[in-house]
């Protein structure tokens, strides 16, 4: 049915405007728990003995059960209408949220990350369906842009707030102060937003949804794995493959032929529509990575406290909010021009990331940051107007679900990737460096070196040794990571010229 039929419904003037805002938070809620985790991580590694890729699923799959559950959010609001479920999902998300402050060991912590991401995954799409649908097309701009905000002002409350409380308290409270956050957004949905009419009959096609959900479950926890496990020389790996490539066949075999498929072909029909996914998936890539990755380095490698991680996390948020304030204003512009200049902004940032040394201080990462969360800020909004110009008004449901499912499953594969390149190039650069860390070497052979092998003689200096060449070896890794994110931005840029144009 036409979500526009019901426009009668919603009252103009000031309550729209509210009921916008009430949405915004809604956004706000969901982006405060991606960027809040990531400041703590370090913390939580040591306080629940995890290694670094064991720790990475707490972001992982908080981000891959998001994935998996948002296209399910245009079949739950036609079952029981968006109100309610962005009421109970707004509930379930905070409970969740307060169970991950209460976790004793790493496996109930990725418990209840699920749990979050999975209540959590439908307020984004239908939060940003109803803004949409409340507004006439021709305002759709400053909506996004003012939508948007939420994705924005998140990410510079929650780092800021929560690395001051994990430094002060413990890690815990990153996850507690989102408790009070949820029970405001909560009473401002109740309040404002009003119930509609459920759209469609509530029917679900489980084969599809079951079958993409095995598919992306499936190859993250490969990519999660792979490392440890060695890759394919693990049957458990293997596996995972075979049940990853297997089910996302038949997922699309399923969809060309079912009648009514759990998500619909017919929506990448669109030229819009689809090349904006790709440039979605692009996006998504690039969108988390530094955030889950610059805190383990900054606070591993360089001993920065947790407040200060936290604060340059939320420069890149404050970069962000600026680029999102200049397209309230630019929203007019072709946004295929904005798009390029914020995958432009992406590339430099991640080009001088790549440039990092050992000693990297704390300007560089905080201007870098800021350039990067300008170009996310540039991004976000043409990105959107360019995927859904074209669509019509009864995909919208199904058409934000694809939307963000894509962009969710960016994140999280990247997130992996880039974790597997810090780890495998650590394993490399300790053995290569290694090598010339030898009384073997002829440089330390010279004068100026004389006494050196002396002075190594016990055992805890050599250890110390060891460790500084690990610690090198290291920053390599994120170097070569950080030159992965640049080459990703950099890519996708083509991508853009076949965007159809449209006045």
């Amino acid at each position: 049915m036409n979500p526009t039929a019901h426009h009668h419904e919603y009252p103009t003037g000031l309550r729209r405007t509210v009921t916008l805002m009430v949405l915004t938070t809604v956004t706000m809620l969901y982006a405060m728990t991606v960027t809040i985790a990531n400041v703590a991580l370090p913390q939580i590694q040591g306080a629940l003995s995890a290694t670094t890729d064991e720790i990475a699923l707490v972001v992982t799959f908080n981000i891959i059960a998001t994935a998996v559950m948002t296209p399910m959010a245009g079949w739950m609001a036609g079952r029981w209408g968006r109100r309610a479920v962005i009421i109970w999902g707004v509930v379930g998300f905070t409970l969740a949220s307060l169970m991950c402050g209460l976790a004793p060991s790493l496996e109930v912590l990725v418990l209840m990350r699920i749990l979050q991401g999975g209540f959590g995954a439908p307020l984004v799409p239908l939060a940003q369906a109803i803004a949409l649908d409340i507004y006439p097309r021709e305002q759709r701009g400053p909506v996004q842009a003012f939508f948007g905000m939420g994705v924005v002002l998140g990410p510079i409350i929650a780092p800021s707030l929560g690395g001051y409380l994990s430094e002060t308290y413990s890690w815990r409270w990153v996850f507690f102060m989102v408790v009070p956050f949820g029970l405001m957004t909560l009473a401002g949905v109740v309040a404002l937003v009003q119930q509609r009419r459920r759209e469609g009959e509530g029917r679900l096609d489980w084969t599809g949804f079951i079958a993409l959900a095995l598919a992306i479950a499936a190859a993250q926890y490969m990519l999660d794995r792979g490392h440890r496990l060695d890759w394919f020389e693990s049957p458990l790996i293997m596996l995972l493959a075979g049940v990853s490539v297997m089910s996302f066949y038949f997922f699309i075999a399923h969809s060309a032929t079912a009648e009514r498929p759990f998500l619909s072909p017919r929506l990448l029909l669109d030229r819009n529509f689809s090349v904006g996914l790709l440039l979605t998936f692009a996006f998504g890539m690039l969108n988390f990575m530094p955030i889950t990755l610059l805190p383990v380095m900054l606070q591993t490698l360089r001993d920065f406290p947790d407040s200060i991680v936290g604060l340059l996390i939320a420069a890149r948020g404050s970069g962000t909010f600026l680029g999102f304030v200049i397209m309230f204003w630019a929203s007019r512009l072709d946004p295929r021009l904005t798009v390029l200049v914020g995958f432009g902004l992406q590339g430099v940032s991640g080009w001088f990331m790549s440039q990092f040394s050992i000693d990297v201080s704390v300007w560089e990462v905080a201007w870098t940051s800021i350039l990067q969360g300008l170009g996310v800020g540039f991004i976000w909004v043409p990105l959107t107007m360019i995927t859904f110009s074209t669509l019509p008004d009864r995909y919208f449901n199904e058409g934000t679900a694809i939307y963000h499912l894509v962009r969710n499953f960016g994140s999280s594969v990247f997130i992996s990737i880039s974790i597997v390149v810090v780890l495998r190039t650590t394993s490399i650069k300790y053995f290569e460096l290694g090598e010339h860390v030898s009384p073997l070497n002829e440089v330390l052979g010279y004068p100026a070196f004389a006494g050196v092998w002396a002075a190594l003689g016990d055992t805890q200096t050599l250890a110390s040794l060891s460790a500084e060449v690990v610690r090198q070896a290291n920053m390599i890794g994120y170097v070569n990571a950080f030159t992965a994110f640049a080459a990703i931005s950099l890519v996708a840029l083509p991508l853009v010229l076949f965007v159809h144009g449209k006045k």
